[in-house]
């Protein structure tokens, strides 16, 4: 079970992993805040809402996620952390062919109401 605010934050990142290969929109939900906004490989960004839409409708689908790293730093003010996980993600998206990404989430997390939640991604490859 995580205790400290790092293992907290890594845990974050899993569950969204977990929950966006099982396309579970509560459980996605439960990780994001409100004004999550995740920023694709393109460049394009999406919503908290339009980001469940996608995996719920089968434009995004993840198979399996095995992490290579998860790095986490709390600010010193104890509210805002950067996580960057490395995983290996097999998956098919925006209708294309289901490959194996080396998949870099660069994640902002913040203290919400003593939880702490996602408010942005940035993907690339490494």
């Amino acid at each position: 079970m995580p205790t400290t605010d790092e293992e907290l934050c890594a845990q974050l990142y899993r569950d969204l992993c977990d929950a966006s290969m099982r396309k579970d929109a509560t459980g996605i939900a439960a990780v994001l805040a409100d004004d999550y906004a995740l920023v694709h490989m393109t460049g394009m960004r999406q919503s908290k809402r339009a980001y469940i839409e996608a995996v719920c409708d089968g434009t995004l689908n993840y198979y399996s996620t095995e992490h290579d790293s998860i790095d986490v730093r709390v600010e010193p003010d104890g509210e805002h952390a950067a996580i960057r996980g490395r995983s290996r993600v097999n998956a098919a998206v925006f209708g294309g062919g289901r490959h194996t990404w080396r998949l870099q989430q660069d994640l902002k997390a913040e203290k919400r109401e003593r939880a702490w939640l996602l408010v942005e991604s940035r993907a690339s490859t490494y």
